[in-house]
């Protein structure tokens, strides 16, 4: 199901205002902090490449992972500074560097895993010119933004509704068997009660050059669940291309497993 989407715009210089940034020169690492991930690549905008990386206190029984900071060295300079993320814990940060605005300078894509049941996670990118850190997405905001209704119709029918933006998609539900419409339909299709679905918070957030002309739009995904989280119906796909000063949707998707066999 595809469906070409209108671009919007949120309230403010970005559609997904994050929390402030906090740049500061980092303190010494403790005997449990370790280097998480690290990238090179000229980030500042002054042709130098840059060391940038992600730190974090991991205690040796856990995959846990606190206090997770980004870090950027000037390649020239060789100053290093730090920012403070707005989530700053969780499972498998990782770091990579594309160019999401189009200015030719190199952006900071940050994703770590929340670990829930519902295997969300924490994402950012920045701008890091001229050595200024700039929130240009915060998955928190994008989340806030990004509302879904999911409704069981009859005749094995979902009714997944986007609000942002405005689109509505129709899964068939056929694929899932019969033991699985034999639990909420009657034999004729009718619903044996009213059942509400649900949209999960964003579970992934990958930079794509769809045009091929050097500037990733993000690609954003975000799983539909049925009668209860297990139940996965698909995902909604988000297309975000960057417009001067905020992400917009330029496209979306919903997309669906096919069945075995």
């Amino acid at each position: 199901m595809q469906r070409r989407a209108t671009s919007y715009a949120a309230p403010g210089r970005n559609s997904y205002p994050a929390a402030a940034v906090q740049s500061r020169q980092p303190a010494a690492a403790s005997s449990h902090e370790q280097i998480l991930d690290q990238k090179i690549g000229d980030v500042t905008g002054d042709g130098v490449p840059d060391l940038v990386y992600l730190t974090g206190k991991k205690q040796a029984d856990s995959p846990y992972i606190q206090q997770i900071t980004l870090h950027v060295t000037d390649g020239q300079t060789r100053q290093t500074t730090a920012v403070a993320l707005p989530q700053n814990s969780g499972y498998h940060p990782t770091l990579q560097l594309t160019d999401v605005t189009g200015n030719r300078i190199q952006d900071i894509l940050i994703v770590i895993d929340s670990g829930g049941s519902g295997a969300f996670i924490f994402s950012y990118v920045y701008s890091y010119l001229n050595n200024r850190p700039q929130a240009l997405f915060d998955s928190d905001a994008y989340n806030q933004h990004h509302k879904y209704n999911v409704t069981y119709l009859d005749g094995f029918r979902v009714r997944a509704v986007s609000h942002q933006p405005q689109a509505s998609y129709i899964i068939d539900l056929t694929y899932k068997g019969r033991d699985y419409l034999s639990e909420i339909y009657t034999s004729s299709g009718k619903l044996k009660q009213p059942i509400q679905g649900d949209v999960n918070a964003l579970s992934g957030l990958y930079p794509i050059d769809f045009d091929r002309d050097g500037q990733s739009e993000l690609m954003a995904l975000q799983r539909i669940t049925g009668r209860y989280n297990a139940d996965g119906l698909g995902y909604f796909m988000n297309v975000l291309k960057w417009n001067r000063d905020r992400f917009d949707v330029s496209q979306q998707w919903v997309w669906i497993s096919g069945a075995n066999g």
